[in-house]
């Protein structure tokens, strides 16, 4: 009877211990599972976090050559041309790059130099109406369609023509007595010729005057 009981508990103990160690493996099995997934949602984070990264770089990168660019040889000399003409007469952001491509640069080059040259254009407007009211008498209206003919636009030719300090009654007086030194006119035609180059009648009528009519 007593071997028959120990031999009971000798199977209940070996029982025991396979239940235990079937738990064990089985437990092992189950966390392997959950300790790739881990691995591998932690390498697709950082993947991720490296590929939205990179545009940032990319960025940084188009930055540097932007801040860094060095203009070219020609278009250094372009500016230095740019420079030296500005410094004996006036000229319009076009006219400037007009210039600059009839002395052989490359539009490009033009462009550039005239971009950098640091010109005030409506200032530039100011001295070329300055630099025509002293060898020719303009109406403002005149002054101003010949200033855009030059290149510059409608704003800067009339802040050239409003600034330029001529007096148009005495502009007209002159263009009367130019017009009288090669023609004659009577004191209506003379009027009327006034008014087409763009005096007011206020302005033509003293001109007029100014000259013997």
């Amino acid at each position: 009877m007593k071997k028959l009981l120990t031999l009971l508990l000798a199977l209940s103990i070996a029982c025991t211990t396979i239940s235990c160690g079937t738990s064990t493996e089985n437990t092992d099995l189950k966390s392997e599972p959950v300790s790739e997934a881990s691995v591998l949602e932690s390498e697709s984070v950082s993947e991720a976090s490296d590929l939205e990264s990179e545009p940032v770089s990319e960025i940084s990168l188009e930055s540097n050559e932007v801040s860094t660019y060095t203009p070219t040889t020609g278009q250094k000399n372009a500016l230095k041309s740019a420079l030296s003409y500005l410094s004996v007469m006036p000229f319009s952001y076009d006219g400037l790059v007009d210039q600059l491509e009839y002395e052989q640069y490359t539009n490009e080059e033009a462009v550039y130099a005239a971009s950098r040259c640091g010109a005030d254009w409506k200032e530039q407007a100011v001295l070329c109406a300055k630099s025509y009211i002293e060898t020719s008498a303009f109406s403002f209206s005149g002054l101003v369609d010949q200033l855009e003919y030059e290149g510059f636009t409608p704003s800067e030719a009339k802040y050239g023509a409003n600034n330029c300090d001529a007096d148009w009654k005495e502009q007209a007086a002159k263009c009367a007595e130019s017009y009288l030194a090669v023609s004659s006119f009577s004191r209506k035609d003379l009027i009327e010729q006034l008014e087409y180059e763009g005096f007011t009648h206020e302005q033509a009528v003293y001109g007029v005057s100014q000259n013997g009519y």
